[in-house]
């Protein structure tokens, strides 16, 4: 009976030691990451400044994600469209079908999606890259040159996040307009000044700088993220090398999706 009950009482207490630990290097690594931003977001605004760099960065996760944000914004808005309609019709009330497509898209799918698309298109490759010059000792170097890494390799990506996340999600938004138009109005009959004129009635300024400010999070957390496994890919207890920049880059998407995810939902209860 002794043996069995202190039996009980070191599973036990594995247990708890297991939760503190787990606990403990969540918190440390988060303490980490804010630290991480925290310079790194300081440091865009220090001189030198770093004017090319951040238009570098601006074409590489802006202008070269403009297709693959207009392609998925218009079939989003075609998709939409169609189950608006048939789920709309069921109730008498498929001339609401332009307020139904334009807020969906607004407030929750355009800043969520965009971020998600841009996460698989540019916040990986920003991942290996870094963790590349890390492996290869490029970012050592620089900080034998006397230039600081930080604000050579991270300021201008989140500087960069910053301003294309924003204007990829209003392209998204009014993309996705479109796709809901052509399927609504072109495809299924839907009146065009019944459609245009319940999106003007629908969306108001709240809504539109509701889905900017997602945009803006959602910018900060996803270079933050992708910047920081890359930076830190040395350090990664998995493996070293390309194993390393491999499972940077993982953890990067993996990690930046998900926060972007239970993002959305804590800043919709915010500011519904």
């Amino acid at each position: 009976m002794n043996a069995s009950r202190t039996e009980k009482a070191l599973s036990i207490m594995g247990l708890v030691n297991w939760l503190g630990q787990v606990t403990l290097k969540v918190i440390g690594e988060l303490g980490a990451v804010a630290i991480f931003f925290a310079y790194g977001f300081v440091l865009i605004f220090t001189y030198p400044f770093q004017f090319r760099k951040i238009i570098q960065q601006v074409y590489f996760i802006g202008v070269k994600s403009f297709l693959i944000i207009s392609l998925i914004g218009l079939f989003t808005g075609m998709v939409l469209g169609l189950q608006g309609y048939y789920t709309l019709v069921k109730f008498g009330a498929e001339g609401m079908l332009g307020a139904a497509v334009a807020l969906s898209l607004i407030r929750e799918l355009g800043p969520v999606l965009t971020a998600l698309m841009v996460i698989g298109r540019a916040g990986s490759s920003i991942a290996a890259e870094i963790g590349i010059m890390r492996i290869s000792e490029q970012i050592d170097a620089l900080d034998t040159m006397d230039i600081n890494p930080m604000k050579f390799l991270v300021s201008p990506r989140i500087a960069a996040s910053v301003i294309t996340f924003p204007l990829l999600t209003a392209l998204f938004d009014v993309i996705g307009m479109i796709g809901g138009y052509l399927t609504g109005v072109l495809l299924l009959g839907v009146n065009s000044g019944i459609f245009f004129n319940r999106i003007y009635d629908s969306v108001v300024l709240k809504d539109v700088t509701g889905g900017f400010l997602k945009s803006l999070f959602f910018a900060l957390v996803v270079s933050t993220i992708c910047c920081y496994q890359g930076y830190f890919t040395h350090m990664r207890p998995g493996g070293f090398g390309a194993k390393g920049v491999s499972l940077a880059t993982t953890s990067a998407v993996v990690i930046s999706c998900v926060l972007v995810l239970v993002l959305d939902y804590v800043l919709t209860s915010f500011l519904l």
